[in-house]
């Protein structure tokens, strides 16, 4: 059995996808600040019948991130796929002409080098899987295509990550690892039919398994 690692897991898009994923027979890895509420997450997946563990880190402390990646691996078993999806704090989100280079630093540690750390983290498990088994899925908001100039934190940040998204799916995809990006413009909806946790669970899951596209993009309201 191999295991799906959500990064930034809650109630909302994280637990949808930890069931699409449990579903199929993989293992969830679920990793955000609060060891609290990922267990309590856990211990709801595993009335399901879902094999799920939390993992307390911070996306802005590549150590953390690395070290619960190395835990989940050890607990649950390799990482096939790995979601990094955690949200933006709110205080990334000020105007341009207010943003200065100390309110950049924290997207940037978020949306760059939580992914980057995460990524050498699985990669040499990918690689020992096989070709065409390991899969690393990024989503983030509208603002990583279009930016905003009153979210001027997250525009920067997330233009990065999509950057580096693209350089990897061109670079990996040579040693058969997906790359992939989800692009949700606006809120995730309970009950709306393009943006219900459930619904994006199934795009996640479509983008894992069919391995062909590089950015869905989902438009905002």
């Amino acid at each position: 059995m191999t295991t799906i690692a959500i990064i930034g897991a809650g109630r909302g898009l994280g637990a949808a996808v930890a069931r699409r994923f449990g579903a199929e027979g993989f293992s969830v890895a679920l990793i955000s600040r609060s060891q609290g509420k990922l267990d309590a997450l856990a211990e709801d997946l595993g009335k399901e019948g879902i094999q799920a563990r939390g993992f307390a880190a911070d996306v802005r402390d590549p150590e953390s991130i690395a070290a619960a990646l190395e835990a989940a691996t050890e607990t649950l078993g390799p990482i096939e796929v790995l979601q990094y999806s955690p949200l933006p704090q709110k205080d990334f989100m000020r105007p341009v002409l207010e943003t200065t280079p100390a309110d950049l630093k924290g997207p940037v540690e978020f949306s760059i080098y939580g992914p980057v750390a995460a990524v050498h983290q699985v990669l040499p498990g990918m690689r020992f899987l096989g070709e065409n088994r390991g899969t690393i899925l990024f989503i983030n908001g509208g603002s990583a295509v279009k930016p905003g100039r009153a979210v001027t934190g997250t525009s920067v940040a997330f233009a990065g990550q999509a950057a580096y998204a693209q350089l990897l799916h061109e670079v990996l995809g040579e040693e058969g690892i997906h790359v992939s990006q989800l692009i949700i413009g606006g809120r995730i909806i309970e009950g709306d039919p393009e943006k219900d946790p459930a619904v994006l669970a199934g795009v996640i899951w479509n983008l894992h398994a069919e391995r062909s596209t590089f950015r869905h993009q989902i438009s905002a309201d």
